[in-house]
């Protein structure tokens, strides 16, 4: 098995999916067999790995992703597209014969999405590819998965990973094997796959959130983030299972489009937690808000990503709930 001694420095390592978005824009979701009239549609790089990896890489963070794109033009395109964005992609690979993964997505003017995945070359992403890529998981400093990629090549890379791991399990499992909840530093998911993920009821309330972390703890997980939306985001720790911690976002003038937020946040916390390690987690996830905050005024997935720090310097605000 050939493997790549790859020196050059990486803080965040990414081992996720690669995707290209087709997006519609209307003024409303259509209802089930229902058909609308649209105002806008474009293209556009997607896929949850690829979106975190290129929103670190933009927070300035030196980034490298392990994937799969097919052997067609948009692969061939995706991978420009991640040079360009200064990604490493000496493990980004085309698969002959296979397709790259492609995302219909549907935008209300309310900034409300329905996305649905056809994954193609990312079904290949597997053990294999954690060995021929293991000095990067020795040295990088982040390693960020997600679920749009097979399960047990997931696994393999957290189960690999010498340093902290965050696991965001999206798109969300009923029932999530617990070796995975167990495997990452960081269980990190929104309210709805917080609620799929535990069994719990809708979570639109921090009262909500809070039985959600609760649950997600005695789950093993060993640390877990739950963002929500305009409420910002809550973190507890097995550490420390009693304490509940809501880290507020300030209020956005106009949600333009919320697809990608969730990455951004990610991509901008694993950026945090490369560079500013000592920082107390509050301000780490308070700064990772402010990015998402930025992304859901901006239409489009990465094309919403800020290039640079949101916010530079702040203190957030943090409490106990």
């Amino acid at each position: 098995m050939e493997v790549c001694a790859c020196t050059e420095e990486v803080e965040v390592l990414v081992f996720g999916s690669v995707i290209v978005d087709f997006v519609a824009y209307a003024e409303r979701l259509p209802k089930a067999g229902e058909t609308l009239h649209g105002h806008k549609f474009m293209t556009g790089y997607g896929g949850k790995g690829a979106n975190q990896c290129v929103a670190a890489a933009r927070q300035g963070a030196k980034t490298a992703m392990i994937a799969k794109l097919g052997d067609d033009s948009w692969g061939s395109n995706y991978l420009q597209q991640l040079r360009k964005e200064n990604v490493n992609v000496d493990f980004v690979e085309q698969c002959q014969g296979e397709a790259t993964g492609i995302a219909q997505i549907s935008v209300a003017d309310s900034g409300e999405n329905h996305i649905i995945i056809v994954v193609g070359a990312n079904n290949l992403l597997s053990g294999n590819d954690v060995e021929k890529a293991r000095n990067l998981f020795k040295t990088a400093k982040i390693l960020v998965c997600q679920f749009e990629t097979p399960l047990n090549a997931t696994l393999d890379a957290l189960n690999a990973f010498e340093g902290i791991s965050i696991l965001n399990a999206a798109p969300a499992l009923v029932a999530t094997p617990p070796e995975l909840i167990k495997a990452a530093t960081i269980f990190c998911v929104n309210e709805t796959e917080a609620a799929l993920t535990t069994g719990c009821e809708a979570i639109s309330k921090l009262e909500h959130a809070k039985v959600g972390l609760h649950k997600l703890l005695e789950m093993g997980a060993k640390n877990v983030i739950i963002t929500l939306g305009a409420l910002g985001a809550v973190y507890a720790t097995s550490a420390d299972p009693h304490k509940f911690i809501h880290v507020p976002v300030g209020k956005v003038p106009k949600v333009v489009d919320t697809t990608g937020a969730g990455d951004a946040f990610i991509g901008a916390l694993a950026y945090n937690m490369a560079r500013f390690s000592s920082l107390p987690w509050h301000q780490l996830i308070g700064a990772a808000n402010q990015v998402a905050a930025y992304s859901v005024q901006h239409p489009g997935t990465q094309a919403s990503f800020p290039t640079g720090q949101v916010n530079k310097g702040v203190e957030y605000a943090w409490k106990e709930f």
